[in-house]
């Protein structure tokens, strides 16, 4: 089948259509991601914080293809930040991943010590470890921060991107960095009746495609990479099947009309939210620390 590639800033191309693990429990990501492999998809993205990163792992070994033809991509997570904590973590996150190489690296939340993770990150990318890095979550000043203080920028800025928060002008920040866009959230889980708005209705209607396929469509078009979810094989297929049609200049601006550059989950930049992630450490912390404690009882 057909599948565009977005070439990062070091030359590395990465498949623009990838499917995502997020939510999906460990005892079923095998199968997810296998069904995604076979249905076409040759980017997987997981993260530390999925608590499923095994599961993509046993999928990556058992599905028989040669492991340069998949691209995986991680996330380090906010309890692991700091230099030498985000390179212990990418370590242990190639073992459960069962690969000798991660093809790319984000730094999932603009938190915590995000420099001397990235600075990790930089590291074991000269080491061979990861093909490439980069970040997840960061608004464009963020971006241009931690850029323009590195020897090596992000290659990559993970961000929720979808019809009704576009992310325009995060995306002429990061190009402007020669940093690529990736989305997340792209269906924005169903809110906000995204797969039946008349709007993009009335597009699919004239191509025989679906809400879903229309809006993977207008993010390639836009140059952004697509992480697309399901646990069903069908819409799995159905999700990358976007290679035979084209939306019109019309269209675009139609579906850019949808656009409130509002979140549909939540602010990184809000300090309630902030706040909200800190805690959730904390409790993780502690109760690693009470199993631990269980353990030596």
């Amino acid at each position: 089948m057909n599948m565009l590639f977005k070439e990062l800033k070091n030359g590395v191309k990465v498949p623009m259509i990838g499917f995502g693990v997020y939510q999906i429990p460990l005892e079923d990501t095998k199968r997810c991601v296998l069904d995604a492999i076979k249905a076409g998809y040759r980017h997987i993205d997981t993260a530390q914080s999925y608590f499923n990163e095994e599961g993509v792992g046993d999928a990556i070994v058992e599905c028989g293809l040669p492991r340069e033809e998949l691209f995986i991509t991680s996330k380090v997570w906010l309890e692991h930040y700091g230099y030498e904590a985000t390179k212990e973590s990418v370590l242990e996150s190639l073992r459960k991943l069962k690969t000798e190489y991660i093809d790319l690296m984000l730094l999932h939340q603009p938190f915590n010590d995000v420099y001397g993770s990235y600075r990790a990150l930089i590291d074991l990318y000269k080491d061979g470890k990861i093909k490439a890095i980069g970040v997840s979550n960061f608004s464009p000043d963020r971006l241009v921060d931690i850029a323009s203080f590195n020897e090596i920028p992000p290659m990559v800025n993970q961000v929720e991107t979808n019809p009704f928060n576009q992310q325009t002008e995060a995306q002429k920040w990061n190009e402007k960095y020669g940093c690529a866009l990736e989305a997340w959230a792209p269906f924005g889980e169903g809110r906000k009746d995204i797969f039946t708005n008349e709007t993009l209705k009335s597009i699919g209607d004239k191509y025989g495609k679906s809400n879903a396929q229309v809006i993977v469509r207008w993010l390639l078009q836009r140059g952004v990479i697509v992480l697309a979810k399901s646990v069903h094989f069908e819409r799995m297929q159905q999700n990358i099947d976007v290679f035979d049609f084209e939306l019109t200049d019309e269209d675009m601006k139609l579906i850019a009309s949808l656009d409130d550059t509002n979140s549909l989950f939540f602010s990184h930049t809000d300090p309630n939210m902030v706040e909200w992630f800190v805690k959730m450490v904390q409790e993780r912390k502690k109760n690693k620390v009470a199993s631990k404690e269980k353990k030596n009882w």
